[in-house]
């Protein structure tokens, strides 16, 4: 079993939302509700992650997801 970055998923769900980060070859990649795909560094990640973990963001969950890296 694989354990590195590149084989997990960040899913954060608001109310009308969900947002999922991932690590592919070049860097973080962040995948809005609408199937966009924006570039961001590991700072920005931490960054929306943290605030919804530490309880700061109400009506927000955040689940991790292993998968095995393409």
């Amino acid at each position: 079993m694989d354990l590195t970055n590149d084989s997990y998923v960040i899913v954060i769900s608001f109310e009308n939302s969900t947002e999922r980060y991932y690590r592919d070859k070049t860097g973080w990649l962040k995948v809005s509700t609408r199937g966009r795909k924006f570039r961001a560094t590991a700072e920005q990640v931490l960054n929306h992650v943290l605030p919804a973990l530490a309880g700061l963001k109400p009506n927000v969950t955040i689940t991790v997801e292993h998968r095995e890296p393409r």
